[in-house]
């Protein structure tokens, strides 16, 4: 039984360590709960199965509007948590690679589009 919880204690940590490393990489995954994150990775290359997560990743944003293009979906439109705002992207993105880097580039289509927004209403 010793061995047994040596080599779980084992796969705990090489966890914590893999989710603590995506967290640095994307710090927004630190306002996620750890199955949360999980199931976040494990379907990163699913854009539609992480948008329920959203509005733990996002402030206001309770999910994406997704358009299909090919293998994987394109970001149109954001919809607010709040009222059931929608805003259209400028530009939609084409969510491609890993999850925490179109997360990343998720925040940059969203400060462009608040800023081209905000530069016409000027």
């Amino acid at each position: 039984m010793d061995q047994i919880d040596k080599e779980l204690k084992v796969c705990e940590q090489a966890l914590n360590d893999f989710l603590d490393g995506k967290r640095r990489s994307f710090p927004r995954f630190y306002f996620v709960s750890q199955a949360g994150l999980l199931d976040i990775l494990s379907n990163g290359n699913s854009p539609e199965k992480i948008n329920k997560h959203m509005s733990k990743i996002f402030q206001a944003v309770d999910t994406l509007e997704l358009e299909a293009d090919g293998e994987r979906p394109k970001a149109k439109t954001m919809i607010s948590a709040v009222g059931k705002e929608k805003l259209d992207l400028t530009k939609p993105m084409k969510l491609l690679g890993k999850v925490e880097s179109y997360l990343a580039d998720l925040i940059n289509a969203m400060r462009s589009t608040l800023n081209d927004i905000t530069r016409q209403s000027v």
